[in-house]
């Protein structure tokens, strides 16, 4: 199984979303293609009503420590609830470019 499927099961069982994206942003890093290392992770779910996003991103956090531990580098979080989504149309801002990359 991918980190990227080990990822996205972490995080179905956790928070029930509505809509989960997990992109893997590897290759435009210094790692490249296949190092799955750099993610992106759109999380909409009712789990985050009333929580600041400090608190959505360490619950997060939490849940995907064992990736975090064995490699996962980076995760850029977008964490919504219902109605923050819709209020964003349904789309959260890319990434931006790796300042890193060689």
């Amino acid at each position: 199984m991918s980190t990227q499927e080990r990822i996205e099961r972490h995080l179905e069982r956790e928070f029930t979303p509505s809509y989960l994206d997990v992109e893997d942003e590897s290759a435009g890093h210094r790692g490249g293609a296949g190092a799955e290392s750099h993610f992106r992770v759109v999380l909409v779910s009712e789990a985050f009503e009333g929580l600041p996003l400090i608190k959505r991103h360490r619950a997060v956090n939490a849940c995907l420590a064992d990736e975090l531990a064995a490699g996962v580098h980076a995760l850029a979080l977008h964490t919504y609830t219902q109605q923050e989504w819709q209020d964003r149309a349904a789309s959260a801002r890319p990434s931006p470019a790796c300042a890193g990359k060689s």
